[in-house]
């Protein structure tokens, strides 16, 4: 699981994936060409993205870190990846949190072991940005000044909105917070962790509080809600996955969107609801590890993230990519996988750092209390 920031309702595999290498090896990459890889604040750095190119194969690997298979198709995009340039990716802690990334890099460093690359909630993205080396990706233009941290240091990547999966097969399917509130649904609702630790658990109750006249920051009518679902009896004492979305146990969550959406491959019953005027949003970030062992190789899969391919398969995956405004006007998205995405009416909400920490105070004083 990925506490706090990623924690997921899903099972993802603890496996590593590592992608196909190319049919010879690589030949060894200078010193002189990693220290230029290791400065370089773009692709024209190096003369161009072909020459980018060169040196991540030069190098040969590709070390990433906390990027389960099953979460955001992180699976394929590996494996898409390393056949794309025959570079061999090397995934640890599958199942790790964002700090675990920080933690692995600290304790790794000057290995060739340690990350290349960071994929991590905003609130520790925000707080590392001295471990980042600037870059920016050739479509950086096309990404939202609000998204992106002006000199490259991180960039968001993909994102989604908080939303109630249900299985229709078994409940009737709610139109608002309000209506999981009824005794249809006595015994059904599971909040995806404690909201004190996990980041899912705290995006509802966020999402709640804005459907209850709340703000994001001001979470009390959130919390408030969830009290009112646990004194009714609908709120279950049960850490949703797939194995008990499948079997009934937990017919309705509280998770991401791309998760929740993630659920209908399992099960077809399964359908994903964003509730109007409660629309959360939350987006990742992207980051290069200023101690990279292979810079070259790190800075090519961010451009690989952000360009159209890289785009759409974690649309394939049911995320929201940073570029899908811009890639919808070009007529560059998959416009199949965007039409599959759930429904938004409204304006969406995506708190800053300052505002979840006035959140958590609130979560620290009065959530113990409301569902004691």
């Amino acid at each position: 699981m990925r506490p706090f920031i990623r924690t997921i309702a899903v099972t993802v595999a603890a496996t590593t994936i590592a992608a196909i290498t190319a049919c010879s090896p690589p030949e060894k990459e200078s010193e002189s060409s990693r220290s230029s890889a290791a400065a370089a604040t773009s692709a024209a750095d190096l003369g161009g993205l072909d020459k980018l190119v060169e040196a991540a194969k030069a190098e040969g690997q590709l070390n990433v870190i906390a990027l389960p298979p099953n979460w955001a198709n992180y699976g394929e995009i590996i494996k898409t990846f390393g056949d794309k340039y025959g570079i061999k990716v090397n995934s640890a802690q599958p199942d790790g949190s964002s700090q675990d990334e920080i933690n692995a890099a600290n304790q790794l460093k000057g290995q060739d072991g340690a990350p290349d690359v960071f994929d991590l909630g905003a609130a520790v993205a925000t707080a590392n940005v001295a471990m980042f080396a600037p870059y920016k990706v050739e479509k950086h233009s096309e990404i939202p000044d609000n998204l992106k941290e002006a000199n490259g240091a991180w960039t968001n990547d993909y994102g989604g909105y908080m939303s109630v999966g249900y299985d229709s097969a078994k409940v009737p399917a709610p139109t608002s917070l309000a209506d999981l509130l009824k005794p249809e649904y006595k015994g059904k609702v599971a909040l995806n962790g404690d909201p004190t630790q996990a980041g899912s658990a705290f995006g509802a109750v966020q999402a709640a509080s804005l459907g209850n006249g709340g703000t994001v920051e001001d979470i009390k009518p959130g919390v408030d809600f969830f009290g009112r679902l646990k004194k009714a009896g609908n709120l279950l004492p049960v850490d949703p996955d797939s194995a008990t979305i499948q079997s009934g146990q937990t017919p309705v969550v509280f998770d991401w969107d791309y998760l929740n959406a993630a659920g209908a491959t399992k099960l077809k019953t399964w359908k994903t609801f964003v509730p109007t005027g409660a629309v959360l949003g939350s987006y990742y970030a992207q980051a290069i590890n200023k101690d990279a062992p292979h810079p070259a190789a790190a800075r090519l899969w961010q451009e690989f993230l952000y360009s159209d391919e890289g785009q759409n398969l974690w649309l394939k995956g049911g995320a929201r990519p940073v570029r899908a405004d811009a890639m919808a006007k070009a007529g560059t998205i998959d416009k199949t996988a965007f039409a599959a995405l759930p429904e938004i009416e409204g304006s969406p909400v995506i708190p800053t750092e300052a505002q979840n920490t006035k959140a958590k105070e609130i979560l620290a004083s009065d959530w113990a209390k409301a569902i004691g």
